[in-house]
């Protein structure tokens, strides 16, 4: 008990809220939710994600930080503080960002290299055909990036809750903020006639991304819209990785909780639209609807280059700013990645944040190594379950997203919903005298709705479920 009485906390709920919405905003949030948006139909996706985020998202963040806070422990612990034998839930949930650490960081070290480029005014070279293949298949570079990229979030950690991450949440957080309502701004103002003489605009593209497209609609196309905006929530909110118990672990009794996970809620739904009018409209403007079929990597690191070299002068200037945002995004994310793990590890093993730090960042590092030499040294090919081409940092990618994190939400709403019942997290929600404003909703979807659509989407996610 005296641990635990011990144990940091963040000065206020707004030190929460940042962190929380700063690991919730990542680049999940950025390359992911505006090529499913211009896949999905524009304005069809928007209006199925903000009814999920709303019903299915706020279930599982609302149980994670209940729990963190309730039990006052890590993932790896704190399922077992709630009962006994569901201890294996805490090391699934806490082996996701062992997972997703290295490879994060990795991407982390692309996303630095590019903003470097901007930063010396090499943006046409950053947008040139094998700029990218070329950079991630060199031995040291990419390496090294990643290295300085990972040292930066380990000295975030090493400093602490209040020192580290709320500190560091409450600069970057507005900074990126300002960056992306910027950005998005100039997108909407854009103008482009391409060698066809066919004129475009920002405004067309926003268009678009926001108006919804019903046509040839489907039923099988309408589940694979909502199953690509669940998928979506786990990236967006961050939920079923540990990090929320983390986050949860260090909120004080007398916090208003229903509150600030409705100040999540916001800012990442926020945040996850505007980047889809930073990206969309750009993208549209210089490249047509073709130019969006892009996702992930290709679309933030062979896309977006060509879309700001097409900006002519300014396109430098905005390419800057684009990658600042992201690495601002990359690092927040990262910092409660890495944060889930090593308040693991001083819970379960009684170490110190210094040590644990140290532990968890050797484990990134050999791991980032590996999977920069898996674009080189150790390349491979191979095929995945749900159909898509394969090597090391795809495979990680997998596992930890398309198994683990769908079983161990899955396992939460089963613990929650019909073991020690949802009153748990109810009382622990209500326990400041604030008011539950979805209670009943909330009994409803971590009892029937949630699990079922879990099973689905893990279903899907291993390619046993093919019929959506």
């Amino acid at each position: 008990m005296k641990k635990e009485k011990n144990r940091n906390s963040f000065s206020g709920s707004i030190g929460f809220v940042l962190a929380a919405a700063g690991s919730a905003v990542g680049l999940g949030n950025i390359w992911r939710f505006p090529y499913l948006a211009a896949k999905d139909g524009g304005g069809l996706f928007l209006v199925i994600y903000l009814v999920l985020a709303l019903t299915f998202g706020f279930t599982l963040l609302t149980t994670e930080v209940a729990i963190g806070r309730k039990t006052k422990q890590s993932p790896l612990t704190a399922y077992s503080k709630i009962r006994k034998k569901w201890g294996f839930l805490g090391v699934l949930a806490c082996l996701v960002p062992v997972i997703i650490m290295p490879y994060y960081c990795v991407i982390g070290g692309w996303v630095v290299k590019y903003f470097l480029a901007y930063l010396t005014g090499e943006g046409t070279k950053a947008a040139g055909d094998g700029y990218f293949t070329g950079y991630i298949t060199e031995m040291v570079q990419p390496i090294l990036l990643m290295a300085i990229f990972l040292g930066v979030v380990a000295v975030i950690i090493y400093r602490g809750v209040n020192k580290g991450i709320e500190s560091s949440s409450k600069v970057i957080m507005p900074l990126l903020l300002l960056l992306v309502i910027g950005i998005a701004v100039f997108s909407l103002t854009i103008h482009h006639t391409d060698a066809d003489g066919v004129a475009r605009s920002g405004l067309e593209g926003l268009g678009i991304y926001v108006i919804p497209d019903l046509e040839g609609l489907t039923v099988k196309g309408f589940f694979t819209v909502l199953l690509d905006a669940m998928g979506q929530l786990f990236f967006s909110l961050s939920v079923a990785m540990g990090i929320m118990i983390a986050y949860g672990s260090y909120v004080k009794d007398d916090a208003n909780l229903v509150k600030s996970i409705n100040q999540i809620e916001i800012f990442d739904t926020v945040v996850a639209f505007l980047a889809g009018v930073m990206i969309i409209p750009a993208v549209y403007t210089f490249m047509g609807r073709e130019g969006m079929a892009a996702s992930g990597p290709s679309l933030m690191f062979v896309s977006l280059p060509k879309v700001f070299d097409a900006m002519g002068k300014v396109g430098n200037i905005v390419g800057c700013l684009f990658f600042a945002m992201v690495l601002f995004a990359a690092l927040t994310s990262a910092v409660s990645v890495m944060e889930a793990v090593v308040s693991s590890l001083m819970d379960r093993f009684h170490l110190s944040r210094a040590k644990a730090t140290i532990i968890e960042t050797s484990i990134a590092l050999v791991g980032g190594v590996f999977v920069c030499l898996g674009y080189n040294k150790l390349y491979f090919d191979i095929t995945l379950p749900n159909g898509a081409h394969a090597q090391i940092l795809d495979i990680m990618d997998y596992i930890s997203n398309n198994a683990f994190m769908p079983l161990v939400a899955i396992g939460s709403c089963i613990l929650i919903g019909w073991i020690v019942k949802p009153a748990t997290v109810i009382e622990e929600a209500e326990k400041s005298g604030c008011k539950f404003g979805r209670k009943k909703l909330y009994i409803v979807m971590i009892r029937y709705i949630a699990p079922i659509l879990l099973v689905i989407l893990l279903l899907k996610s291993l390619g046993i479920l093919t019929l959506i």
